[in-house]
């Protein structure tokens, strides 16, 4: 039986691909080269595993490399040395579930994960560091293991583009997907977690364990329209994993706002559950500019890193000029 004309029209995932990673690296990629610079270390790096040294404490060093007993038994402040690591593993725990399927604004969070996964991707391999990916429909249906180089990063934006399963009945459950990386990843790495997290409780003490053995932050994708409904009359909504169909009223000022309140709920109840975990976390709307977002984000964690370089230490440790001025 042969194929369908449209069928043949459709792009295919490699080269659709290729498309989307060509025009990634002429315009994202280029803004990031030109304003990351040295802010590529404070944003992927952290330090190695391997203690190298210790050394009298001095102002600047991160506070949270202090050895609290060599500083109690010489009572001088002493700071713990790694050797660095010289590869950066990574991985994309991508939540590729029906719901991510969802765009208001030309733009769904599909493709906004599938574009930030690619971008990194390749802003990580371009250095050297090899990348890997676990895909999670109904279940976690891919696991492509981590490698360096321009083809590997094709290779998990083509997985990434494939269209998200049908729905199965089945809610999501990111603690299935946590649980799969607990297993899968043996070497402490750089862990992106992508997902609307829009899945059944209980996931957060599995992220808690993950951000124990590796650095983990979240990206969170959502869609303007998923905080605040506008005003446009009768709508028929359906829950894009489960189906279910319910007719609603967005004339009616009173549901607007009762909708609204349970998004702002959903939020306190994610931020609390990522802050539990020490996750950092980066928000990416539909709407949003890529590179403007990541660009955002690397400040943020600059600024962290130099606040716990000198902005938390303890007050016997804090240099003369600042206590002069507490």
């Amino acid at each position: 039986m042969s194929a369908s004309p449209t069928a043949d029209r459709r792009p295919r995932p490699a080269g659709q691909a290729e498309a989307v990673l060509r025009r990634l690296e002429w315009t994202v990629l280029k803004r990031l080269d030109g304003a990351l610079h040295g802010d590529y270390r404070t944003l992927f790096r952290g330090a190695g595993l391997d203690l190298a040294d210790l050394r009298e404490y001095q102002y600047n060093d991160d506070v949270r490399h202090i050895d609290w007993n060599v500083t109690a038994r010489l009572q001088v402040p002493h700071v713990r040395e790694f050797h660095e690591d010289r590869e950066l593993g990574a991985w994309f725990l991508v939540d590729m579930s029906a719901s991510v399927d969802f765009g208001s604004r030309g733009t769904s969070k599909h493709s906004l994960a599938a574009e930030f996964v690619a971008l990194l991707a390749r802003v990580l391999t371009r250095r050297g560091n090899r990348v890997g990916l676990l895909r999670y429909g109904s279940r976690v249906d891919t696991v492509i293991p981590p490698r360096s180089g321009r083809r590997h990063v094709l290779h998990l934006l083509a997985s990434m583009l494939q269209e998200p399963s049908a729905a199965t009945h089945k809610e999501t459950d990111l603690g299935e997907l946590l649980q799969h990386a607990l297993r899968a990843l043996r070497r402490r790495s750089l862990v992106f977690l992508v997902s609307d997290f829009i899945s059944v409780p209980g996931w957060a003490p599995w992220l808690a364990r993950l951000a124990q053995r590796h650095e983990v932050i979240a990206i969170r994708l959502y869609d303007p329209l998923e905080m605040q409904l506008p005003d446009i009359g009768g709508v028929l909504m359906q829950d894009a994993e489960t189906g279910e169909q319910i007719w609603v009223d967005t004339n009616d000022a009173a549901f607007r706002r009762r909708f609204a309140a349970a998004a702002r709920r959903r939020e306190e109840t994610l931020r609390s559950a990522l802050a539990g975990a020490a996750v950092d976390a980066l928000e990416l709307s539909t709407a949003d500019d890529l590179a403007s977002a990541i660009l955002r984000f690397a400040d943020l964690r600059k600024r962290r890193s130099q606040l716990a370089a000198g902005g938390g230490l303890p007050t016997h440790l804090k240099p003369r000029h600042e206590l002069s001025l507490a």
